[in-house]
């Protein structure tokens, strides 16, 4: 293999390596929502298994909120899921360029369904993300309202 042939497999696989980037910049956005989603979960049940006793409404007020957090936390799981194997088929897709050119092996079908496959997935991974954001607004909604008409407006 010359040096010009390997210059031009990495030409091909410079947009991909670049497309793991942004997945990996999308997987760090997630882990640290699923974090905050687990710190705040911590706190809740540890307010639940406190020596004092919380009054009846304070119980099911965070018991409502861990059954928020635990919808919350699978859909990002699901979108974690997604951009990991976004990220491995485009690894893939990356090594078979490579090894395509390198053998003169005709694998351009398998390689395009392989990046469309990780296209899917990364869609998929962003159509959680969005759901799990949606649910955290409306429930940070319905506790704004819940706080305005116990209170009264100003």
């Amino acid at each position: 293999m010359q040096a010009d042939e390997i210059g031009h497999i990495i030409q091909l696989a410079i947009a991909p390596v670049f497309l793991l980037t942004g997945v990996g910049t999308n997987m760090l956005v997630l882990t640290n929502r699923l974090a905050r989603i687990i710190d705040r979960s911590r706190y809740l049940e540890e307010q639940l298994e406190s020596a004092e006793p919380l009054p009846s409404e304070r119980v099911e007020q965070h018991r409502g909120e861990l059954s928020i957090l635990f919808r919350r936390a699978k859909k990002i799981n699901r979108a974690i899921l997604l951009s990991t194997s976004c990220a491995l088929l485009i690894c893939v897709v990356v090594a078979g360029l490579f090894i395509a050119d390198a053998l003169n092996l005709k694998l351009a079908s398998i390689i395009a369904g392989m990046f469309v496959l990780a296209m899917i997935s990364l869609t998929g991974s962003f159509v959680y993300l969005l759901r799990e954001i949606w649910l955290a607004t409306e429930f940070m909604n319905a506790q704004q309202s819940a706080r305005f008409f116990k209170k009264g407006p100003k």
